[in-house]
């Protein structure tokens, strides 16, 4: 759709566009408006810096979200937990892969903000609300219909979570403690059975999460209807098992939040875990290779368009040297066992619904786009216990000098392609 047609009725629509048009109605909502109050022309109006000036105001609305969210998902137990608060908000606002994106006409900003706008309605207890912020979001891009299942599995896992802690009082004088990762796995297991046999927590939970079914609903008519979940060019999002998609977002994470998952302290922690449950990791090992011999796919854009960051990584790194991949195995597992363990002070069924709708975010996506990590991360982000002020600065300074690279690039160091005289960019 044409900025400079963007209020006419007979706009036409880029068949190559592949998300719904949330973006475009809140645009309308927006220019409409100046119109009528300010006697703007369409051609003021519908004008590039208009529109993105759009996505400015989401921004705005982001940084008074994650606010929010600080202060409700983290307690309020030390003297100097609201400076970390304002860090960590402050950090998230300037996060490089989001922040970039907030000063052009993408859809990351208003995905974000309906998506952060749901899980906050959903921990305040107005799930009808969450449900239709979940729905506008998902006006944004298909895929954060997964993001209001989180929400919904926010409820469920606080529920699983009461009843489990009831569970182990009643049989904590009656059994000897469980011990062991696999005796642990087994008994969580006994008690999901157990607990979704029962009617009546099945009906507390219906009435709890009945919004979020309701919007599953009209998300598979939408499914139906549409023949699939893409719209537009579905030749080049095509599903498929991605496995080391997940590997990929370990790795980013762990880049982005090196401050808060790498120290000495860590490996340390880490190799004497490896080594006292060396099996365990031999077999996690093995899968992992397995999984990037079989599962590695390379998308045409990704080889094609040399625009990305992600062209240059997969170019020089994973092209080059084929045995990379494999090599890096470790590291992925590091990093993931490093995610899990930042992660260790929510429940385990917190966990459990949280890397659920990470998997089926992420793997069946084909591309590899630092695009798509941004809301699993932030996510993530705003779970993990607040980190101390020296390492809060540590990770605002490198995100600082990040963006500053990757505005320089953007700004300065253009190219052309040899079949076109459009001038192309670096972004991210």
């Amino acid at each position: 759709m044409r900025s400079s047609t963007c209020l006419r009725r007979n706009a036409t629509w880029d068949p190559m566009i592949t998300t719904l048009p949330g973006l475009y109605l809140v645009s309308v909502g927006v220019v409409k408006p100046a119109i009528w109050i300010f006697g703007w022309s369409e051609h003021v109006v519908c004008s590039i810096g208009m529109l993105r000036f759009v996505n400015l105001l989401f921004s705005v609305g982001n940084f008074y979200l994650l606010y929010l969210l600080f202060r409700k998902v983290q307690p309020r137990n030390k003297a100097a937990s609201s400076i970390q608060r304002v860090l960590s908000t402050l950090t998230l606002a300037v996060f490089p892969t989001l922040y970039f994106f907030n000063f052009l006409y993408y859809t990351e900003a208003g995905s974000m903000f309906f998506t952060l706008f749901a899980y906050l309605m959903c921990l305040y207890g107005n799930h009808k609300t969450s449900a239709f912020l979940g729905f506008c979001g998902f006006m944004f891009r298909q895929t954060n219909i997964i993001w209001a299942v989180f929400c919904a599995g926010n409820v469920i896992a606080q529920k699983l979570t009461e009843a489990w802690k009831t569970e182990l009082q009643k049989k904590e004088d009656r059994l000897p403690p469980i011990k062991g990762p696999f005796a642990t796995f087994r008994k969580i297991l006994q008690f999901l059975l157990a607990y979704s046999m029962s009617f009546k927590n099945l009906s507390v939970l219906f009435r709890l999460t009945w919004p979020y079914i309701l919007l599953g609903f009209l998300f598979c008519a939408f499914v139906v209807v549409n023949g699939g979940i893409v719209i537009g060019d579905r030749s080049s999002h095509e599903a498929c098992l991605h496995f080391p998609q997940l590997f990929y977002f370990f790795s980013f994470t762990l880049f982005f939040s090196f401050p808060h998952l790498l120290s000495p302290g860590k490996i340390k922690t880490f190799l004497s875990l490896v080594w006292k449950r060396r099996i365990l990791f031999f077999v996690v090992t093995l899968v992992s290779v397995f999984l990037v011999w079989k599962f590695t796919y390379a998308h045409k854009y990704l080889l094609a368009d040399n625009r990305h960051y992600t062209f240059y990584v997969w170019k020089r790194v994973f092209q080059r040297y084929e045995i990379v991949k494999y090599l890096l195995v470790p590291a992925y597992i590091f990093a993931g066992w490093s995610i899990a363990d930042s992660l260790k002070s929510k429940s385990v069924f917190w966990n459990l619904m949280f890397f659920i709708c990470l998997f089926i975010v992420i793997v069946p996506q084909k591309l590899l786009e630092f695009r798509y990590f941004i809301l699993p991360y932030v996510i993530y982000r705003l779970n993990i216990p607040l980190p101390p002020t020296s390492r809060l600065v540590c990770e605002l300074s490198c995100y600082a000098i990040v963006n500053f690279i990757t505005f320089y690039l953007f700004l300065n160091k253009t190219f052309q392609w040899p079949n076109s005289q459009d001038i192309q960019r670096f972004m991210w």
